[in-house]
């Protein structure tokens, strides 16, 4: 049974976007690990090392409920140009998992052919790079087809919620931890 949600990290990933969700999603009891990309350590855009729990190629797809790309520059175009990367979120999303993505993320979703006119969000400007999606510019979106993505920063927590909610946390237990972080 699917059940584990991937975070991946590479070098340049923007810190907000990464380690808020995560944390979130382990406050709520899901199972998160966070996956290095270009090394078992990663650095951030402002020069944050996190030292990841297993990297990209110790996943398996088939335990994978959720894969989650945060942005930032250069971490998302260092994801978008990983073959593994791309692989994975195929595989995940064709086997009726989701796919979430932040920022500059939805770069990756294009890159891994998740297009076909699915509404996307991200940072301002990089609508360029999603060609084949249809880019809101909402604070956060869901396809309906087990995509959700993110605008920026701002929108790492409550893309966070949003995810957690269609990965089938009930509204009271949301709301129980909302009120708990004075949200």
């Amino acid at each position: 049974m699917k059940k584990e949600i991937a975070i991946l990290l590479a070098d340049g990933f923007e810190e907000i976007e990464a380690l808020a969700p995560a944390d979130i999603w382990r406050r709520l009891g899901l199972t998160v690990k966070l996956a290095g990309v270009t090394g078992k350590t990663v650095t951030s855009t402002r020069g944050i090392p996190v030292v990841t729990d297993l990297m990209i190629d110790d996943l398996k797809a088939e335990d994978l409920l959720f894969v989650y790309l945060p942005g930032g520059l250069p971490g998302a175009t260092n994801l978008r140009d990983d073959s593994r990367v791309i692989e994975l979120i195929r595989t995940v999303h064709a086997d009726g998992g989701f796919v979430g993505a932040i920022c500059a993320a939805p770069i990756v979703l294009a890159k891994a052919g998740l297009s076909g006119g699915r509404k996307v969000t991200g940072y301002p400007t990089t609508e360029d790079g999603v060609e084949g999606l249809t880019y809101t510019g909402e604070l956060t979106e869901d396809s309906g087809d087990r995509i959700l993505t993110g605008k920026g920063p701002g929108a790492a927590i409550p893309l966070a919620f949003r995810i957690a909610e269609a990965l089938g946390v009930s509204v009271e237990t949301l709301v129980k931890l909302k009120q708990g972080m004075f949200l």
